[in-house]
């Protein structure tokens, strides 16, 4: 066939299922998905841009991680939507790379801000009297800066690597979206080294970012523990709770993706773990962060009651 032997710049995304029958309840399950999560990250950003006493360094890096789930949202929903009601499900190479490239930047983003936020909760209650002081609204900005240009930068390697390879034995994906290693699986050329980058590079960011994670709550527990008033325990228990929820749930997902041996991947199985990192946690990131938070709760009511 002319395609075995002619260079591919276009794919067919194969998506969750092909199914005849499945195609528009999944649709309508997806578009309700998809509605919640921007309207519950764009409501929260909102919410903490009009509310003063929202103006903290906490909620900063809350609207900063509500802003990258809708990216990652964003980046991947919209053209599985389309394609649940379509008969094309082509995608140029082109659109393909920026889709990787939207969803893998705010995926590293997110991988910096949760550490962040980590580090502002270790501050806030190990050391609440310097917590001004240290978490300062610049300082904190600046962490953001940082968080997202990591974030930004380190996928542009893996772009420069996947431009090397060229596409030959198929164009069809089967995935919902353009997940680098599918893309690796239709390549003509050895894609050994963009694979193993991807696998050092994922343990290191990974690695690095969860155990600083786990030193800042460690810390924090033991802290906790020692406090003697009932109430201040359990409101940090009940802030940090939330917090750690949201990084099981996101490191559990990325961990099974990226830095599991290659051996044994069950495709059906991956395609569960990638449905729930890039649609089902920014859908619930903000509910976990807000429904028992007395803050963003009260800046709600004050702006209902406007």
């Amino acid at each position: 066939m002319a395609l075995n032997k002619t260079q591919v710049t276009e794919f067919v995304l194969a998506g969750l299922t092909d199914l005849p029958g499945l195609q528009v309840p999944l649709f309508l399950v997806f578009l309700a998905v998809y509605l919640t999560t921007m309207v519950g990250n764009l409501g929260l950003i909102f919410l903490i841009w009009k509310d003063p006493h929202l103006h903290t360094p906490m909620y900063l890096l809350l609207g900063s991680l509500a802003f990258a789930d809708t990216c990652s949202s964003s980046s991947v929903t919209p053209k599985m939507l389309i394609n649940f009601l379509s008969e094309n499900h082509m995608i140029s190479l082109v659109e393909c790379i920026i889709q990787f490239y939207i969803f893998a930047s705010s995926a590293n983003t997110e991988c910096f801000l949760l550490v962040v936020m980590a580090y502002d909760r270790y501050v806030a209650i190990c050391n609440p009297l310097l917590y001004s002081v240290v978490m300062s609204n610049i300082f904190c900005i600046q962490l953001l800066g940082v968080s997202y240009i990591i974030g930004f930068l380190h996928p542009m390697m893996h772009v420069g690597l996947l431009l090397r390879l060229t596409f030959c034995k198929s164009n069809v994906i089967h995935y919902f979206y353009c997940e680098i290693l599918q893309l690796f699986k239709i390549s003509c050329t050895d894609p050994k080294v963009n694979m193993l980058l991807i696998f050092i590079f994922s343990v290191f960011i990974q690695l690095f970012t969860f155990m600083s994670i786990i030193v800042s709550y460690s810390r924090v527990l033991l802290v906790i523990l020692k406090t003697k008033s009932e109430k201040g325990r359990s409101k940090a228990f009940s802030t940090c709770s939330a917090h750690l929820l949201s990084v099981s749930l996101f490191y559990g997902t990325l961990f099974f993706m990226y830095v599991r041996p290659g051996s044994g991947h069950i495709e059906n199985q991956d395609k569960m773990y990638s449905l729930f990192y890039t649609i089902i946690i920014p859908l619930l990131n903000p509910f976990i962060y807000s429904l028992r938070n007395k803050d963003v709760i009260g800046a709600l009511r004050r702006m209902i009651n406007k």
